[in-house]
């Protein structure tokens, strides 16, 4: 959501505003915060006003708004809008277990404290001592809005929504309500779970006669089985999980762009945000919600990959290697080979965090170098000869670069011994790197060197 309010925000010339809504403390976990700031900040989607750069209508954490909410929640009781429910949760779960039972079309709050003093309501059962406040929504609520999205939607009839807990805390319903008018917000950008709230929302705003803002409902995101996707069921609802795999911010952005709405025939899929904020409009929303299809992903970031320059891309890297700890402080040797190596393995790379395995081989000490099987199964019948002569060729080398060390195996190997190159360059590539495929083999004979090149090709040929 983060990213469309962004992008209306920069295509209207407004402010975009980051608002933690922390009001439920049972779910309330301090470091989602952070979280937050950290997510956004990585995919570069900032923020005008918020928690921790200020703005004209400070605090922005709803937690520390509470003497603002009280005010309107005692007006709506003044005007008969709202009224005090001393139920308590036991005869709450105990009513909707009688509805769910008894297959009720209608389910909701009976509405038995309405009317009645404290005192009054004490006679009854399941009393608590600490009231709640619930709207009263009346029985001809209006239930149909317009949506920028979706065009005129209609919502169920709602119930009487508890505004303010026993805690004295406001709910996200009324919370919402005062913030958005209080600091001015004129569009409500959210998920499509929400449609079913706007009447609440709705008619709060009337109540407290202030202007009704419009209201964009987001569809949802599916998983391949076109359920909702969940932290529980998809570890990529978490936002911060792409950043673990090691996905470049800017791919991630691009794809959450595709998924708000495909682009139109002739319009390019890879966009950055500045792109997207051009061509932003709302009637090119989806409104069915979005399967999340990892491949494309996949290839995006591979593309914004090789988009990079290698200086860029050998930094990107090291930035991931350090946040997942991988490398939390590299040697210097792990950053001069990781440079070095870039350019080799940047076309090879879907994923940052492929890296280190793809260069391991040129960081690892010569004798843990492990010659795999079907590496070895590959050896042709004539690789000792090869090696033979490839050491005797390679240690006369004076100058280590891999122009050189190509031109000198070429002599010796396909030109002097008749070796295809098919063949003659195999039994090098597993003896240095102990494996069937590997990143261009000159090249990373030059970053090895050449005491390490002889040293395991050496250590090969004794295996033979």
């Amino acid at each position: 959501m983060s990213l469309f309010n962004l992008a209306w925000a920069r295509k209207t010339g407004g402010a975009f505003v980051l608002r933690i809504e922390d009001t439920d403390r049972q779910r309330y976990v301090p470091e989602s915060e952070q979280q937050i700031f950290s997510t956004l900040r990585w995919l570069h989607l900032g923020w005008d006003e918020g928690p921790d750069v200020g703005g004209p209508y400070a605090p922005y954490r709803q937690s520390e708004r509470l003497d603002t909410y009280r005010p309107f929640v005692d007006q709506l009781i003044a005007d008969g809008h709202a009224y005090y429910c001393w139920c308590s949760t036991e005869r709450l779960a105990e009513l909707r277990a009688q509805q769910q039972a008894s297959k009720q079309a209608v389910t909701g709050y009976d509405r038995l404290c309405l009317g009645k003093t404290r005192e009054e309501r004490a006679q009854l059962p399941g009393f608590s001592e600490t009231p709640v406040v619930r709207m009263l929504i009346p029985d001809d609520v209006p239930l149909a809005f317009d949506d920028l999205v979706r065009g005129p939607v209609s919502a169920p009839h709602p119930d009487d929504q508890v505004i303010l807990k026993a805690d004295g805390f406001p709910t996200y319903h009324m919370a919402v309500v005062v913030d958005d008018h209080l600091m001015g917000i004129t569009h409500v950008v959210r998920g499509e779970e929400w449609i079913s709230s706007t009447p609440k929302h709705i008619l709060l705003y009337r109540w407290l006669g202030w202007q009704v803002p419009a209201f964009a409902h987001m569809p949802l995101l599916r998983n391949t089985d076109k359920s909702k996707i969940s932290k529980r069921k998809n570890p990529a609802a978490r936002l911060m999980w792409f950043r673990e795999q090691g996905y470049l911010p800017q791919a991630l952005v691009n794809f959450l762009q595709l998924l708000g709405y495909p682009p139109a025939e002739g319009e390019q899929e890879v966009a950055d945000f500045d792109q997207f904020v051009a061509g932003f409009e709302w009637s090119k929303v989806n409104t069915v919600g979005p399967v999340f299809d990892l491949d494309k992903l996949n290839w995006l970031n591979g593309h914004y990959i090789r988009s990079l320059s290698p200086e860029q891309l050998s930094d990107a890297i090291l930035e991931h290697l350090a946040f997942t700890g991988v490398w939390p402080e590299p040697t210097e040797e792990q950053v001069r080979v990781l440079r070095a190596a870039t350019p080799l393995i940047q076309e090879r790379l879907t994923l940052l965090s492929e890296a280190p395995a793809k260069i391991a081989f040129l960081l690892a000490a010569d004798d843990d170098i492990e010659i795999a099987e079907d590496a070895r199964a590959t050896l042709p019948p004539n690789a000792a000869e090869v090696l033979d002569a490839s050491i005797e060729a390679l240690a006369e080398l004076l100058t280590w670069s891999h122009d050189e060390i190509q031109a000198k195996l070429r002599s010796v190997l396909v030109e002097g011994l008749g070796v295809k190159p098919k063949f003659a360059f195999g039994p090098l590539r597993v003896g240095v790197t102990g494996s069937r495929v590997s990143p261009p083999l000159f090249e990373s004979l030059e970053i090895l060197g050449k005491a390490s090149t002889l040293e395991r090709l050496r250590r090969l040929r004794n295996q033979l």
